[in-house]
């Protein structure tokens, strides 16, 4: 109910909006809503989409002109695209699983679960709008002339988008990956990435982090994520992130995020699963879980490498004298601070 003492009454922008509060668009073969700069107006370098299909459910052959970056929720779906020397590439996601399409990269994605499959997009635009794609609509005459088939043949060809339809459930995987390869062959690159390959990239009694960027995700050029999990009174340490701003969106469980901006300016927040905040560049923040079950929550940038500043580390690493003379602290107090970044304190 009450924030912090430390909170200013000189607020920084708020940094928070519930997925909850968008406008959802629906369709037979599923929904969508977003969260851009419109709804959020501090994130100016990175928009949010949240989408469910049906089984069978499709997000129409589209391509966008910022990258698309992606994390399954919920469920299944088979992604396609074309790579820019036309060769196919068709790949089946699960919970979890990434994928990664530069923008002008043809795409569609399909749910396949039982239940369909609901995912987080995650755009390297702020101003992006899931509702502004590039998509097949075009007059049957040029389409005609363009595919060398006879304008009656696309009597029944859709004239306004579908953006998301329902179909039949495709077959196996096999299939679709034979029948895309066509003579170009498959891509070699791939834009998908299981994230059940790869350990935690830091674990602690309090939580985990996996981190993935284009070092180890060769696809996603333009985007990094952290993965953060929190156990119950966990702590994502204090830090900041020098090379970007960062784009959250709470997965589960609930938690309260600190900024401090420049002016010794402060504000909390409560998040729960379902909202997105934001950080913007270089502002000391932290989370930390108070609710009793894990908090799970990304970390996004829109830059093609991980990087954050931890407050302990630089203390840890000053000379001591310096910083108890800015602290007031003892030498014991001083020397207590960890040396190596934690990144996930235990509670």
């Amino acid at each position: 109910m009450w924030p912090p003492d430390t909170d200013s009454k000189s607020l920084v922008p708020t940094f928070k909006y519930p997925f909850s509060l968008a406008n959802k668009r629906v369709y037979e073969g599923g929904w969508s809503r977003e969260v851009t700069v419109r709804e959020l107006p501090v994130s100016k370098s990175m928009a949010g989409v949240n989408m469910r299909l049906t089984a069978g459910g499709v997000r129409e052959l589209h391509w966008h002109t910022a990258g698309e970056w992606a994390i399954m929720l919920y469920g299944a779906a088979r992604i396609t695209a074309i790579d820019a020397d036309g060769k196919s590439f068709v790949a089946d996601v699960k919970k979890n699983d990434l994928w990664y399409f530069p923008s002008g990269i043809p795409h569609s994605i399909q749910g396949i679960g039982a239940d369909g499959a609901e995912f987080m997009l995650v755009f390297d635009d702020g101003d992006f709008s899931e509702a502004e794609t590039v998509l097949l609509s075009l007059p049957r005459e040029v389409l005609s002339k363009n595919f060398g088939v006879a304008e009656g043949a696309l009597k029944n060809l859709p004239r306004e988008e579908l953006f998301i339809f329902q179909t039949d459930v495709p077959g196996p995987l096999e299939v679709d990956l034979a029948a895309a390869a066509g003579s170009f062959g498959a891509s070699l690159e791939n834009f998908a990435f299981q994230t059940a390959d790869v350990p935690a990239t830091k674990r602690t009694k309090g939580g985990e982090v996996l981190i993935v960027d284009s070092s180890t995700f060769k696809a996603s050029k333009t985007v990094a994520m952290a993965m953060v999990t929190l156990r119950p009174g966990g702590l994502r340490e204090l830090h900041w992130h020098p090379n970007a701003d960062e784009w959250q969106y709470y997965i589960s469980g609930q938690g309260r995020m600190t900024v401090v901006a420049t002016g010794n300016r402060a504000r909390t927040l409560d998040f729960r699963a379902g909202d997105v905040g934001y950080v913007q560049k270089t502002l000391l923040h932290y989370v930390e879980n108070t609710g009793d079950t894990d908090l799970v929550f990304l970390e996004m940038f829109k830059s093609s490498y991980y990087q954050d500043m931890s407050l302990a580390q630089w203390l840890a690493h000053t000379p001591p004298e310096l910083v108890r003379a800015h602290l007031h602290v003892d030498k014991e107090t001083l020397e207590a601070i960890p040396k190596d970044k934690i990144v996930v304190i235990p509670g």
